[in-house]
């Protein structure tokens, strides 16, 4: 259940840094638009693993054996790029108007690592209905308390919510490689 909880969390990162940034940007109601982040950024970081699970039960019979050796490749590449991506430019910055399109494009995208991830779940010993909504709730709530931040002034923030994102995906692949 550790794991589960770290892997929400990491999985939430993207969202956080995100939501940091549209709060900063944002010029409306505070609360309204953290409510509609933490939904959409909650619901698709829930949706996409599902995908990514789907898949790797379709597949489990090719790649047993080597399942664990996936994941942990799978998560490594997934953490790196987070890492990686917490040093460049933030998509945020060209942001004018917060729409519902704007959060359901970003929705998708910071929730597509999660798919991969998603292709890992059926190593943890948890229901796949269980992870799903612990990933989902969890980004519900970080993607909110990311708006608050960035409503205060949290641009230091967003790229170490990122780089810690990463190191806890790769370490949970360590683990799951090890163990």
């Amino acid at each position: 259940m550790i794991e589960l909880l770290l892997l929400a969390l990491a999985l939430s990162m993207d969202a956080f840094a995100v939501s940091i940034g549209l709060g900063i940007k944002n010029t409306k109601d505070t609360k309204i638009l953290a409510i509609k982040t933490g939904l959409f950024f909650g619901m698709f970081q829930a949706l996409m693993p599902f995908i990514g699970y789907m898949g790797g039960v379709g597949l489990k019979q090719y790649i047993q054996g080597y399942d664990s050796i996936i994941a942990f490749i799978l998560l490594l590449i997934i953490g790196s790029k987070m890492i990686y991506e917490s040093f460049g430019e933030n998509i945020e910055e060209d942001i004018t108007l917060i729409s519902n399109k704007l959060l359901l494009i970003l929705a998708i995208a910071t929730s597509i690592d999660a798919m991969a991830a998603g292709f890992t779940l059926h190593l943890l010993n948890v229901t796949v209905y269980t992870a799903l909504f612990i990933i989902g709730i969890t980004t519900f709530f970080i993607s909110i308390f990311g708006i608050y931040i960035g409503k205060k002034g949290g641009n230091k923030y967003e790229s170490k919510a990122e780089i810690l994102g990463g190191l806890i995906l790769i370490l949970i692949g360590f683990k799951i490689l090890l163990l």
